[in-house]
């Protein structure tokens, strides 16, 4: 680029792009589909594919946002503004989104990454066809009526 930003950081995405592509041995366009298709297929092109997607929108916004910075800093006299400043932790937060994504895709295509083959891995892999949430997501049920006074209730019985 000309700008003086390095394109090493937007390869992370072409060569996770290429690993996913060499792993399940079909472009990501033939993969996006197989998995849209049928997505129990096989769980690990699902995660692949949603990851990788989301990768990819991170760095579309990281995209956007240097482009924002950079526009800003060329109107900047020699001190930056509160604005400015703004538009580069934006970046820098964009930048922390995209390298996570693609910690997490590499973790998915590392068949020996550290957790996939230990008892906790073993486990979790009997949980994954799990629909619904692992934790109650809707208040317990209570009966209906006045609650009884705090002052009623000690040491397991009712004062008199």
């Amino acid at each position: 680029m000309s700008d003086g930003i390095s394109d090493d950081a937007e390869d992370v995405v072409g060569v996770l792009t290429e690993r996913i592509e060499a792993r399940f041995g079909m472009d990501m366009d033939q993969l996006k589909a197989a998995v849209g298709a049928a997505p129990t297929a096989n769980p690990d092109a699902t995660d692949a594919v949603k990851w990788h997607g989301l990768l990819v929108e991170a760095q579309s916004v990281l995209n956007r946002a240097e482009d924002d910075l950079l526009a800003a800093l060329e109107t900047q006299p020699s001190e930056v503004d509160d604005p400015t400043m703004g538009l580069a932790h934006r970046v820098n937060a964009a930048v922390t989104a995209r390298d996570g994504r693609a910690m997490v895709v590499r973790w998915l295509l590392d068949p020996d990454a550290p957790g996939k083959k230990d008892l906790a891995a073993e486990r979790l892999a009997r949980l994954r066809p799990r629909t619904g949430p692992a934790v109650q997501t809707s208040a317990p049920h209570r009966p209906v009526g006045p609650p009884a006074p705090a002052s009623a209730w000690r040491a397991g019985g009712p004062v008199r």
